[in-house]
């Protein structure tokens, strides 16, 4: 199978059941045409959206360069559909990109993906919130998605341009260190005190993540110390 993107999705405002005070765009819909991907900057002054026309409620956890293009696999979502007893379809954890015949969950940090002419790298592992709980109304839903691990991929943009459904999906870099988007999610929900271990990534470490392991150091440090 060639992988491709299968949809491009973007949120609206929406009502947030978690927090019922601030609007979700995590409900995303597939849209005809193509979109425009650019670097959003930094969360808090800049569009916050990596994709033109999505919205995000949550700008102080969510958006900005290093997620601002959240990524996930067609197949990944059939697996739920069969677990789960409802349809589910594409956007509904969130995803700006749809992608079929691609393996998300095995990307490195540091890959680069050719999608048309834009160029985005893997940066990081989504981590399940209480909008995303909300959203999907299973009980034990954090839990549940936490114990398959598969979380899909954040991606910056690299190169900007336009992306649309039908597009072939092309890896162009595969990074050479070894640690996998599933590395990044499971030393941040369960094998916490493995947080070093992404420092294996090098300069392929988001700034995110880089704070996060610095913190996670210092905690460690003043404890022994």
């Amino acid at each position: 199978m060639t992988a491709r993107v299968r949809s491009v999705n973007v949120g609206r405002p929406e009502s947030n059941a978690a927090r019922r005070n601030r609007p979700t765009g995590i409900r995303k819909r597939p849209v005809d045409g193509p979109v425009e991907v650019r670097d959003p900057g930094p969360r808090r002054g800049g569009p916050g959206a990596g994709l033109a026309g999505d919205f995000i409620g949550d700008g102080k956890h969510h958006g900005g360069t290093d997620q601002a293009v959240y990524a996930f696999a067609r197949e990944e979502l059939d697996f739920w559909e069969q677990q789960l007893g409802q349809e589910i379809p594409d956007g509904s954890f969130g995803e700006n990109l749809t992608l079929s015949g691609f393996e998300v969950d095995d990307a490195r940090l540091g890959d680069v993906w050719r999608i048309g002419d834009v160029l985005l790298q893997v940066t990081d592992a989504r981590i399940p919130c209480g909008t995303f709980r909300a959203s999907m109304e299973v009980r034990g839903w954090l839990r549940i998605f936490t114990e398959r691990g598969r979380s899909g991929a954040y991606l910056k943009v690299l190169s900007p341009g336009t992306v649309r459904a039908g597009l072939p999906v092309e890896l162009t870099r595969r990074a050479g260190h070894g640690v996998g988007v599933v590395d990044a999610f499971r030393v941040q929900t369960t094998e916490r005190d493995r947080l070093p271990d992404l420092l294996r990534a090098g300069e392929d470490l988001c700034e995110q993540l880089r704070r996060r392991v610095e913190k996670a150091q210092r905690v460690v440090e003043s404890r022994s110390g």
